[in-house]
């Protein structure tokens, strides 16, 4: 009985543990106009970048039109071109 007592117990630490990291996770869609991209960081965008920062649940609304462009680093999107900063 000791030996799955430990294990129920091991199993509730790790889901906790796991649930407590990803609640932690700071993930977020990034728009400058109507193109946008994922970010993994929590930055402090420019004023003069223009961007709205959305949870990363956000979705469109209906009649809305974005496109999706990924890009690594830090920076944004303008006039089609990737700004590092």
């Amino acid at each position: 009985m000791k030996t799955l007592n430990k294990t129920v117990l091991g199993a509730a630490t790790g889901v906790g543990l796991l649930a407590l990291s990803a609640a932690s996770a700071s993930a977020a869609i990034v728009c400058s106009g109507p193109v946008c991209w994922h970010t993994h960081e929590a930055y402090d965008y420019p004023p003069d970048a223009r961007v709205v920062v959305h949870p990363d649940d956000w979705r469109a609304g209906p009649g809305e039109h974005y496109t999706f462009r990924e890009h690594e680093g830090r920076g944004y999107w303008r006039g089609g071109r990737w700004t590092a900063w």
